[in-house]
């Protein structure tokens, strides 16, 4: 995927739930339906609310870019469950992810007159200001893949009804699981970072390391900016440096194919394992072709028709799941068909609790 928007992609699923009550108003906490503090939606009893029930919510979703194919899946996702429920949405998405797009994009967006806005911010604080206006108003936000700083929120009292996002951590066992399954045998294996300190790349490095149990040794961490050339070049060294090494994880599927590339140029395809975290069109391709070993695919047009789905269930006065998390599937070369059949879904069921209370 592109460079930097995987980098910034954070973990809400620790962060999130130790926030508590701090800015999210979904189950649990009070969420007024109301400007901030008037009544709860859990008990039925705000005149805000019981106004809502059976309303159809107009909605305004704020995706950082459409540069890169994982958001532009997440429009997609958007548009599709718009269309399908009948709902009228607004899509603002800068063309490019840069500053200075998003700006345009995300200027007076309090101004905008939506029921509920679906919020993918580039950074935890990027929104603040608009979503604080937009909480004090009373409306709705619904926070999906790209957490909004809980503690900014909680300072600035937005109300945050849901956030729906990959459970990176989870994503990382799932590898690990793996790929202690194609290595039973045990040994060395290195692991491909992305920047130093970034929150994704950190959770999904920690659940690998859950995952792999005692039989695989991580000897090598290296961090790649999330660059594909990076990798490739990080991959040769670590295989100099530890000529017995029988696999690489890789925290995203750009990286991936770049330590794909590294691995066949070695002429060790196939012996040496590589798994990687995305679920790209070129990657689940490289899975089927044998040249990529799995990957752990995320649903990013799973997360944006969620997002519409949540403020259809808000608007019939539904009481939100406080956090959902996005549903990821270990791609390998005996389902790699069938996940390339199923983009931009996965290619089995899956829970969405919001489906029922959509309706």
């Amino acid at each position: 995927m592109h460079v930097n928007t995987k980098g910034r992609r954070a973990t809400a699923v620790t962060a999130v739930m130790a926030a508590g009550t701090l800015a999210l108003g979904g189950c649990g906490a009070d969420r007024s339906s109301g400007p901030a503090g008037s009544g709860d939606s859990r008990s039925g009893t705000s005149d805000t609310t019981s106004a809502k029930v059976n309303a159809n919510p107009s909605i305004t979703a704020v995706i950082r870019g459409l540069e890169d194919p994982f958001l532009q899946l997440m429009k997609q996702g958007v548009d599709d469950q718009a269309r399908t429920a009948g709902v009228p949405v607004t899509v603002q998405a800068a063309e490019s992810a840069g500053a200075k797009g998003r700006a345009a994009k995300s200027k007076a967006l309090a101004e905008r007159t939506s029921s509920c806005f679906v919020v993918n911010p580039a950074s935890g604080t990027e929104l603040i200001q608009d979503l604080a206006k937009i909480s004090e108003s009373g409306r709705t936000i619904v926070n999906i893949d790209s957490p909004v700083d809980v503690v900014m929120a909680g300072a600035a009292k937005i109300k945050l009804a849901t956030y729906i996002g990959t459970d990176n951590a989870e994503a990382g066992r799932t590898a690990g699981q793996r790929m202690a399954e194609l290595l039973p045998s045990g040994g060395d294996v290195a692991v491909i970072a992305g920047d130093a300190g970034d929150v994704t790349s950190d959770a999904r490095i920690e659940g690998f390391r859950q995952g792999i149990g005692t039989g695989l040794k991580v000897v090598q961490t290296v961090g790649a900016k999330w660059k594909r050339q990076t990798a490739l070049t990080a991959a040769a060294d670590a295989m100099r440096a530890h000529p017995n090494l029988v696999g690489f994880f890789v925290v995203n599927d750009d990286m991936g194919l770049g330590v794909a590339r590294a691995v066949a140029n070695a002429g060790k395809t196939g012996r040496v394992k590589v798994i990687s975290v995305d679920g790209s069109k070129d990657a689940l391709k490289a899975v089927k072709e044998g040249s990529l070993d799995g990957t752990v695919a995320q649903y990013p047009y799973v997360m944006g028709l969620m997002g519409v789905e949540a403020c259809q269930a808000d608007a019939k006065g539904k009481m939100l799941p406080f956090e959902v998390r996005a549903p990821i599937r270990m791609v390998t070369k005996e389902n790699a068909d069938k996940a390339l059949a199923s983009m931009p879904k996965p290619f089995d069921a899956y829970e969405d609790p919001f489906r029922d209370l959509a309706k």
